[in-house]
């Protein structure tokens, strides 16, 4: 029991369920539901399709299935496709070692060049002395 003078005086608690939030006043009405959309009229008929779905339209990548024969692509012999992968294995290895330079043909140049003087030195040479002395003493 709460002391007299307390902070409960003179004041009675709400029954249980008596209160209900912020006075506010009755809820509006809910607003009238929108006119039903008016009546479509019936789709026309379809007509069946042209070719059949199922049948030789399917099958019509295929000989066996009813397409053209002359179509079919038929796999080269081994020598013609080794050829082919050949020539493709060297298109791939001149792109990559002329990727990131803008002129290959000086390049070249300057390879040819280096490999002549390297020639040069090895036919002039006399084996592992280059013209110069190893003095002890």
């Amino acid at each position: 029991m709460p002391a007299p003078g307390g902070p409960m005086t003179g004041r009675a608690l709400p029954e249980r369920g008596a209160w209900r939030g912020p006075r506010a006043g009755p809820l509006p009405p809910p607003p009238p539901p929108p006119p039903p959309p008016p009546p479509q009229p019936p789709p026309p008929p379809q007509r069946p399709p042209a070719v059949p779905v199922v049948g030789p339209a399917m099958g019509l990548c295929l000989p066996c299935m009813g397409g053209a024969v002359k179509d079919v692509v038929e796999t080269p012999d081994p020598e013609i496709k080794r050829r082919q992968l050949a020539e493709a294995a060297e298109k791939r290895q001149m792109e990559a070692s002329s990727r990131g330079i803008k002129n290959a043909y000086s390049v070249e140049q300057k390879k040819k060049k280096q490999e002549e003087i390297e020639k040069r030195i090895a036919a002039s040479g006399s084996g592992g002395e280059g013209g110069l002395r190893w003095q002890v003493g």
